[in-house]
């Protein structure tokens, strides 16, 4: 399987050229980045910064990259095992010209992905990345051997990351060394069993380590799910943790278990942090379609205005821009606060909620309670090869009483709650999100809802 997408290029490795992931289509879309990275800097001699997560096949696939770019002329600092949040930062303070992360994020071990960053550290733009994507079906000059790249390798940067998130004024490192806290935590072995753990040490916080060994054969299913997280439950109930901690393979998503092994829900992984955020510094705040009602609720408690984005972190950081947002992200655990950069950043989100914990001088669980008590139903659909516009048209003509949004996919607000029913920019899945007051609720709207669809297809 081979995507091409808002959230880059991602496939599954091995199998045919254009129907995987393979090292032909790897070198063929660095060398349409190499391109659009000399047309767009205008540099005689580019930089790009290289990072990847724990997987398999992620040093072979940076080896393929690193070498394509230094093949066009293009210099690489490869920063190594990293996050994606490191390498977004990482890129401007090298004044480097672009960024690649290699990882499928969520997706299993058997994927990789080819995450493209501009000069700014940011996901491209629908434009930029369409331009790339054309350059690479463009033939090709390569350089001449007096004019090949170089590549330098620096690892330095998850500790530089560390200290960011320490450096952050709304971040309380001695409040949490004070609190004494213990945390177990579950880097999926990946890079966040890395990065998560060093923070947390410079925390002073007692690190309880569940599948922290990078080696990228994940231990469970990455993505950050309760039925996924039993082992870090488990860790947290019979170390006697204060909570736990979770991330998905490349560190751009968070979420958290309490000190009773329950789950913290990470939809509220964002709401708990702006709540945060606004108590200090009063702003407005962005999410996707397909998050919770709860930020918006949270946000008008403090004064402040919510705007909901398109799903895909390009779009809440136009969103964010659009509306001088003092905090944003998405429903799945990522947490955008632009005063440190705008991308999702699982350490920065880890630094803001422990800092709220502490001052607040709950329980995880106690915390939790706090907030409205909402829902959300995650189902998905196989996506068809065609028919899907026509009756998502449909869908919307059968339901009348629906406040609708179509910004992406389409959205049916109604009085018992909403439903998101939207293509997936990472998989090919129709998804299908349903919130309500609670479990047996949101799965009964869902459920319905992508049975009057089904019928349709």
């Amino acid at each position: 399987m081979l995507i091409k997408s808002i959230s880059g290029i991602r496939g599954t490795i091995g199998g045919n050229p254009g129907d995987a992931l393979t090292p032909p289509d790897v070198v063929k879309f660095a060398t349409g980045y190499a391109l659009w990275v000399k047309e767009d800097s205008g540099a005689e001699r580019p930089v790009v910064a290289i990072g990847r997560d724990a997987r398999m096949s992620g040093s072979m696939v940076s080896l393929l990259v690193s070498s394509t770019l230094n093949s066009l002329g293009v210099d690489v600092v490869d920063l190594g095992l990293s996050t994606t949040p490191t390498v977004e930062l990482a890129v401007p303070e090298l004044g480097a010209h672009g960024g690649i992360i290699l990882t499928a994020s969520h997706n299993p071990k058997n994927w990789n992905a080819l995450k493209l960053l501009n000069s700014s550290g940011e996901f491209l733009s629908k434009a930029a990345g369409e331009r790339v994507l054309a350059l690479s079906e463009s033939s090709t000059e390569f350089s001449t051997v007096d004019e090949l790249g170089k590549t330098k390798c620096d690892d330095s940067w998850i500790k530089w990351h560390v200290d960011h998130v320490l450096d952050l004024d709304l971040v309380s490192p001695d409040a949490i060394r004070k609190a004494g806290l213990k945390i177990a935590v579950d880097g999926v072995n990946s890079s966040g069993g890395i990065a998560i753990p060093l923070l947390l040490e410079a925390l002073g916080v007692e690190v309880v380590q569940v599948h922290c060994d990078p080696t990228g054969d994940f231990a469970h299913n990455p993505e950050p799910l309760p039925d996924h997280l039993v082992d870090l439950s488990d860790a947290v109930v019979t170390n006697g943790c204060h909570l736990g901690i979770s991330v998905d393979p490349d560190v751009d998503r968070l979420c958290f278990v309490s000190e009773d092994g329950s789950f913290f829900g990470e939809e509220y992984t964002l709401v708990a942090i702006a709540d945060y955020v606004l108590s200090k510094t009063p702003g407005n705040t962005v999410s996707n379609m397909s998050s919770t009602r709860a930020l918006s609720i949270i946000t008008e408690k403090h004064g402040c205005s919510y705007t909901a984005s398109a799903v895909g972190e390009v779009n809440v950081v136009e969103a964010i821009r659009a509306t001088n947002a003092i905090i944003g992200g998405e429903g799945n655990g990522g947490v955008i606060y632009p005063t440190s950069h705008a991308g999702r950043d699982a350490l920065v989100g880890v630094g803001l909620f422990l800092s709220h914990l502490v001052e607040q001088g709950l329980s995880c669980s106690e915390l939790r309670l706090t907030y409205p008590d909402l829902v959300i139903c995650k189902d998905k659909i196989e996506l068809p090869d065609s028919g899907v516009d026509k009756a998502l048209e449909q869908l919307v003509v059968n339901h009348p009483e629906a406040q609708i949004n179509t910004a992406d996919g389409v959205k049916f607000d109604l009085d018992e709650g909403w439903v998101h029913l939207r293509r997936s920019n990472t998989e090919p899945i129709i998804r299908v999100y349903a919130e309500a007051p609670n479990s047996d609720a949101a799965n009964a709207l869902a459920g319905r809802f992508k049975s009057e669809l089904l019928s349709l297809l």
